[in-house]
């Protein structure tokens, strides 16, 4: 499949403060893209905006709050012109078990992985038939089979994906192109933050190779970007990850049988855990745990939700 350059093009990533999505916004930025950023950790977007090769710019906004992403798809458009390119990359985890999992937890993982995805699709949507552009949206291996003490995780991701196979179907006459992005374990602050887990840290190590390594983070960026180059329906952050899509059918049935094993294994241990604390993993997660807390998540740099107006102007000016 032939490449489209992406120099000129605009991208939006969101979850862009750290972790694979920043390290998409750089990359895409340092193959010409102009780069619009989105998370809850202004800081943090400002400085990444500072490291891109183009022009670009960030925006304080919640994944799952409409108001604030439509307002942040009409502001891209307005500052870019266009935009041709959107990267559903924001995700949060949570693990342990469903019985003694955080009921507030457990839901804030569908929200952002699956709920956000679809808000954020919406929002961009009319621009992206504007410009007859390109949709990622980031899974996981966990959509292709679940794993015991993620199934918040697993649940979203495998939904993230289904969404993504059902707006491909819907817009693709429009010229609008869909892609889903698979990735193993790679070497963020999310997966280091739940190897603190330590149960959860020595199963996923029992994983079958290649299964059980955590890969590096610049080549599944690197093949993420080139998937979004050639608007690829699916792409692979490790190349592997591509045998397991015709072993779908019988993935679960495997796993189960060994998660099954592996379970009564670890079950003293993980009843010494104790209650589920009811925070999400790694910084990321922290991250999303106080901006909630805050009541901040549901504003924007574009001036909606809890910021005043002089605040949310001042937020605004930071990002451009």
């Amino acid at each position: 499949m032939s490449r489209v350059g992406l120099d000129g093009q605009v991208a939006v990533v969101t979850g862009a403060a750290r972790g694979l999505g920043e390290l998409l916004a750089r990359k895409l930025s340092a193959r010409g893209a102009r780069v619009a950023l989105v998370g809850l950790e202004p800081g943090e977007l400002e400085r990444v905006t500072a490291r891109l090769h183009t022009e670009g710019g960030w925006w304080h906004a919640d994944v799952t709050d409409h108001t604030a992403m439509a307002g942040v798809a009409a502001e891209v458009k307005e500052r870019f012109g266009k935009v041709d390119i959107v990267v559903a990359n924001a995700g949060v985890a949570t693990g342990g078990l469903l019985a003694d999992s955080d009921p507030d937890a457990w839901r804030r993982v569908i929200e952002v992985n699956l709920v956000g995805s679809a808000i954020t699709g919406r929002a961009f949507l009319p621009v992206l038939t504007e410009s007859r552009g390109y949709f990622l949206q980031i899974a996981s291996v966990a959509a292709m089979s679940a794993m015991p003490l993620m199934t918040a995780y697993c649940a979203s991701k495998a939904g993230a994906e289904a969404f993504a196979h059902g707006l491909r179907a819907e817009v693709g006459h429009q010229g609008v192109g869909v892609g889903v992005a698979y990735l193993s374990w790679t070497d963020t602050d999310m997966v280091r933050g739940a190897d603190q887990h330590e149960v959860m840290r020595d199963l996923r190590r029992r994983l079958p190779w290649p299964g059980n390594r955590t890969y590096p983070l610049g080549p599944a960026a690197d093949r993420l970007v080139a998937g979004i180059e050639r608007r690829s329906a699916h792409v692979y952050g490790q190349p592997w990850v591509r045998a397991l899509q015709p072993l779908r059918g019988v993935l679960p049935a495997v796993l189960g049988y060994g998660a099954a094993r592996e379970m009564r294994r670890f079950a003293p241990r993980i009843a010494a855990l104790g209650p589920d604390p009811g925070t999400l993993v790694g910084a990321g997660g922290a991250a999303d745990d106080a901006a909630r807390a805050a009541g901040a998540g549901a504003g924007s740099g574009a001036g909606s939700g809890a910021e005043s107006e002089a605040e949310s102007e001042a937020a605004r000016r930071a990002g451009v």
